[in-house]
């Protein structure tokens, strides 16, 4: 099993289960390029797509709030277009 970013709770894992035929866990934070690739294209085939709830810049002190409060079903995706008004 190999597990990319980190879980939200600590795993609970049957060692036994891992015992015959060598079978192990392996971790990384991000996972390499490939790795990536092989996700986005599983997830293309399959018509996965990410859950997320798009904000403002202005929201983003609210968003904060929320998430302190574990009132978010879905990732924050700021949409930082036109963020920077007239000096862009």
């Amino acid at each position: 099993m190999v597990i990319v970013g980190g879980p939200s709770k600590p795993l609970e894992l049957p060692a036994y289960a891992f015992v015959p035929g060598g079978k192990g866990v392996a971790g990384n934070s991000v996972g390499s390029v490939g790795d990536c690739q092989a996700m986005l294209e599983f997830a293309g085939k399959h018509g996965i797509g990410a859950e997320v709830e798009v904000i403002k810049m202005d929201y983003v002190n609210t968003a904060i709030e929320r998430l302190e409060k574990n009132d978010v079903r879905y990732r924050f995706v700021i949409n930082v277009a036109g963020s920077l008004g007239s000096a862009a």
